[in-house]
């Protein structure tokens, strides 16, 4: 679905949408923007690239970036559910990840965890593995993979 379509879905649905990302910073609310008219779906877009950002804008537990780091579930789900929470939204999608270069032999290159909370639903989490074609393919298929979360949940809704 593009970006387009989506916005038309959730129009459709008389929801809005929220965006908190960390490793895409940014891509997924200009995808959405892009489109004339999208300001009556998207709410707001949240770039949180530090932790103290995560903290401080959306309310992600220091506590638990402590404990599993930025680039974990744990993250994804308070990033999605804090940017509901921060907002007039119904539906927010979180990008947290590595999109190189670097990585870990825990947490390599290519990474990213990414959450959808709902108003109404269960927040859901994921981590994909992109693997390690460069920073700029990591952050577009991290990008096209939160806008193909948006069009499940739009689709179950």
């Amino acid at each position: 679905m593009s970006a387009e379509r989506l916005l038309a879905a959730a129009r459709a649905r008389g929801l809005r949408i929220a965006t908190a990302e960390s490793c895409t910073g940014g891509m997924v609310a200009a995808a959405l923007t892009d489109i004339p008219g999208s300001s009556d779906v998207f709410e707001r877009g949240f770039v949180t690239y530090s932790n103290l950002a995560k903290e401080q804008l959306i309310g992600v537990s220091a506590e638990t970036l402590s404990a599993h780091g930025a680039v974990s579930e744990q993250v994804a789900r308070e990033m999605a559910e804090g940017a509901l929470a921060h907002s007039a939204a119904d539906l927010a999608v979180s990008t947290t990840g590595i999109a190189g270069p670097g990585g870990s032999e825990h947490k390599p290159e290519g990474r990213v965890c990414f959450g959808l909370a709902h108003k109404g639903h269960a927040t859901i989490t994921e981590t994909v593995e992109f693997g390690a074609p460069g920073r700029a393919r990591v952050r577009e298929a991290a990008r096209d993979h939160a806008l193909a979360l948006l069009e499940q949940a739009l689709a179950q809704d």
